[in-house]
């Protein structure tokens, strides 16, 4: 099957060729045609296997039928998580609409509005964005949704689990009723069920890989190595195996800011990109990195998303990622569009139990090596893989309090208003029985009840 057979414009192919893509992958052969037919799509796809043109290319299709928005519009609407999978989306948009007469603007945080809001007054056809900095734009009345056509949300699930919920409810209910919606997301959890019943309008579901599977064409290995000379034996494969383009993600930004001194150290270039960098500083890290005048490009997992790397060769997990699905989306940015690469991770014994984790979410054995010269001193245990079914969990239901005890030093729990005695109050100390109980002060333990006594008068 060709592009050409799924109906695509002549003006679309022929930017397709000049990439060389010529063969649609299975989420784009299924997807496409539907939405060109105007259906709701929901579609799962692994990493990697072309989902971005899968909705592009058919939205491109569609636009170009209509008139050009006019100013401060939006007629097509990209929703992702974050700015760097925002470029990445916009870039390819701008592609594959290189001979037709469309607009596209992005809209990210971390730089100035101003110049984008100035953009926004031509209008435009599609607009990609991240949510806050969308809502913020919608605020100063720099955006219309009035002649929205089309809704995207690209890697929904990463949307939800960053807490953008909130955000694309608030969004949603700025668009108008009719409108195509279009859900792409790596998997079709529990939660992006729940979010397309309220977005989604008799949608046709599209699933071509299993759920968190790994592309063939990625090579996965372990290094056994204790925590202490990780940096060292990343610096070894570096040299020794001549690699000149390496992904390395870690847990933490300032773990990042650290790695990339010590591979300075060793005269290896090197940048990092994480959270704390503000967005040209990331972007210079990332175009540096594409460009190869970067060797080794060190990240936390706010770029395992949204990376196109054309045949990056590796990718090293310097930590192993707190949530396993990560694992996936990290090793997802090598072996891309059927290209062959290399995912390592470095393994101590402390992390072994991660290590188990991911391979029961993959249901695969990773293969284990040692590179002589840094033996550990603890094998990682041998790996027995559970082959059940991983059940998602299920929310715990707050638990009622318990009533509160008398203790001691404390106040008693008073359900009900005790009523005022009738009777005047005992002059003498002594406290009749059927008189309530005060409760005790806090700072002071119970007082003992006082024996029963006579009442005399004190009159003579």
């Amino acid at each position: 099957m060709h592009f050409s057979d799924l109906g695509l414009l002549p003006e679309i192919t022929q930017a397709l060729l000049n990439k060389g893509y010529e063969t649609p992958t299975p989420i784009q052969a299924k997807a496409i045609p539907a939405i060109i037919d105007g259906r709701d799509v929901m579609a799962a796809a692994q990493t990697g296997t072309g989902k971005t043109a899968g909705f592009t290319l058919p939205m491109l299709q569609l636009l170009s039928r209509g008139p050009k928005a006019r100013a401060n519009y939006v007629r097509a609407l990209v929703l992702t998580p974050t700015r760097e999978l925002a470029d990445q989306v916009w870039q390819n948009v701008e592609t594959y609409s290189q001979n037709l007469k469309l607009s596209c603007q992005v809209v990210y945080g971390g730089v100035k509005i101003n110049p984008q809001m100035m953009n926004l007054r031509k209008g435009a056809d599609i607009l990609v964005a991240t949510p806050g900095r969308l809502l913020d734009l919608f605020s100063q009345n720099a955006l219309k949704f009035d002649h929205l056509e089309m809704l995207v949300l690209d890697e929904a699930d990463r949307m939800l689990d960053m807490g953008f919920i909130h955000d694309i409810k608030r969004i949603i209910k700025l668009l108008p009723r009719k409108r195509q919606n279009l859900l792409f997301s790596a998997t079709f959890s529990d939660e992006i069920r729940e979010l397309a019943k309220g977005l989604i309008n008799d949608p046709i579901e599209i699933s071509v890989a299993p759920k968190n599977s790994t592309a063939k064409s990625v090579e996965q290995l372990v290094y056994e190595v204790d925590k202490g000379k990780r940096a060292a034996l990343l610096k070894h494969l570096i040299t020794t195996y001549d690699w000149q383009q390496v992904l390395v993600f870690t847990r933490t930004k300032h773990g990042a800011n650290r790695l990339v001194r010590d591979l300075e150290s060793a005269k290896l270039t090197a940048a990092a990109i994480h959270g704390n960098k503000s967005q040209s500083a990331r972007m210079k890290a990332l175009n540096g990195f594409k460009a190869q005048e970067v060797r080794v490009l060190v990240a936390t997992d706010i770029v395992a998303r949204g990376l196109d790397i054309q045949e990056l060769p590796h990718v090293v997990n310097f930590d192993l990622p707190n949530v396993y699905e990560d694992y996936v989306h990290r090793i997802g940015r090598t072996g891309r569009a059927g290209a062959s690469g290399e995912a390592v991770s470095f393994v101590t014994k402390e992390d072994a139990l991660d290590l188990f984790g991911i391979e029961r979410l993959i249901q695969q054995v990773i293969t284990r090596k040692v590179e002589p010269g840094f033996e550990p001193k603890e094998s990682i245990p041998e790996s027995k893989l559970d082959t059940r079914p991983i059940k998602a969990k299920k929310p715990k239901k707050p638990k009622k309090p318990k009533p509160q005890t008398e203790q001691a030093g404390e106040t008693p729990a008073v359900k009900k208003p005790v009523a005022k005695p009738k009777k005047k109050p005992n002059i003498t100390g002594s406290k009749p029985q059927n008189e309530p109980r005060k409760p005790p002060k806090t700072d002071q333990a119970r007082p003992k009840k006082p024996s029963r006594g006579t009442f005399r008068s004190t009159k003579g």
